[in-house]
C-alpha cells in the first residue's frame, strides 16, 4: 500500500514537498517513482529513485527544481518541488516497482504498485 500525502495549494514560484509511505504488502526498498496527470492530460512520469536513493532522474521539465529523497528506515520517499509554476499542477502519484526490480524506470507500465495521489494547485 502507498499513501501519498502534502499537496496542496501554491502560489508560483513556491515550494511543496509531497510525501509518500510505503506499507503492508509494499514495504521494503523498492525502485520508487513519481508521476503527475495535469487536469485533462495523460499521466506523466516526474522523477524516480532506486532503491538505495543514489541513482535519481527526472523529467527535463522539472530538473533542477524537483528533488526526490528517501528514507528507507520510514519507508517514505519524498518529492521537494522548489519554484514551482502553473504547468506543474496535477495529481501527483508514487509508485512503486516490484522488489526484485532493481533498474530505475521512466514508464507508468514498469510500476506495479500506486498510490491514490495527491492534488497540487500552483496559482500564478
Amino acid at each position: 500500500q502507498l499513501q501519498a500525502s502534502g499537496g496542496g495549494l501554491v502560489q508560483a514560484g513556491g515550494s511543496l514537498r509531497v510525501s509518500c509511505v510505503v506499507s503492508g504488502r509494499t514495504t521494503g526498498s523498492r525502485v520508487m517513482g513519481w508521476f503527475r496527470q495535469p487536469p485533462g492530460k495523460e499521466r506523466e512520469f516526474v522523477g524516480c529513485i532506486n532503491k538505495s536513493g543514489v541513482r535519481k532522474d527526472y523529467a527535463d521539465s522539472v530538473k533542477g527544481r524537483f528533488t526526490i529523497s528517501r528514507d528507507n528506515a520510514k519507508n517514505t520517499v519524498y518529492l521537494q518541488m522548489n519554484s514551482l509554476k502553473p504547468e506543474d499542477t496535477a495529481v501527483y502519484y508514487c509508485a512503486a516497482r516490484r522488489q526484485h526490480e532493481t533498474a530505475i524506470n521512466y514508464s507508468a507500465e514498469g510500476y506495479t504498485y500506486w498510490g491514490q495521489g495527491t492534488e497540487v494547485t500552483v496559482s500564478s
